[in-house]
């Protein structure tokens, strides 16, 4: 056992550049459900401070995990997999035929996305894209 006993992820919580197109790419692409919305405007100095406004953002439901975004970034701002922090974010699907099924839709909007790979040594096979301020996101299925 560790120093501290933990029983989870309780949630996960990404700074953005632009609270509504990403909150709409999360929604339409990932299909996550919003819970809570702040009601404050991140503009206001006090609401980017405050825990119980949500920091200005948006909080989803993703399959059992609370899953937040934070409208605090610069415009400017973009994701960086090689600095000390998050590398990327991986996504269950059921089969690799959702994978395929994914990459399809994904080229569909538009959406820039890598080809489905297998990982045959760890039974995975994946496929790889970006949110809007380029956070690398991965959708993963049992080969």
């Amino acid at each position: 056992m560790g120093l501290i006993d933990t029983a989870g992820i309780h949630h996960l919580r990404l700074t953005v550049t632009d609270l509504e197109r990403s909150q709409e790419f999360y929604s339409e692409v990932l299909g996550f459900e919003v819970v809570a919305k702040s009601d404050g405007s991140p503009d206001d100095p006090a609401v980017l401070r405050d825990p119980s406004r949500l920091y200005g953002g948006v909080v989803f439901r993703a399959h059992g995990m609370l899953f937040g975004l934070r409208p605090v970034a610069s415009g400017t701002d973009r994701f960086v997999a090689e600095r000390v922090g998050l590398d990327h974010l991986s996504f269950t699907v059921p089969s690799r035929e959702a994978l395929t099924d994914a990459a399809d839709r994904l080229e569909e909007r538009g959406i820039p996305h890598g080809s489905v790979k297998d990982l045959s040594d760890f039974g995975i096979s994946i496929l790889s894209f970006s949110d809007p301020d380029g956070v690398h996101l991965e959708l993963t299925a049992p080969l």
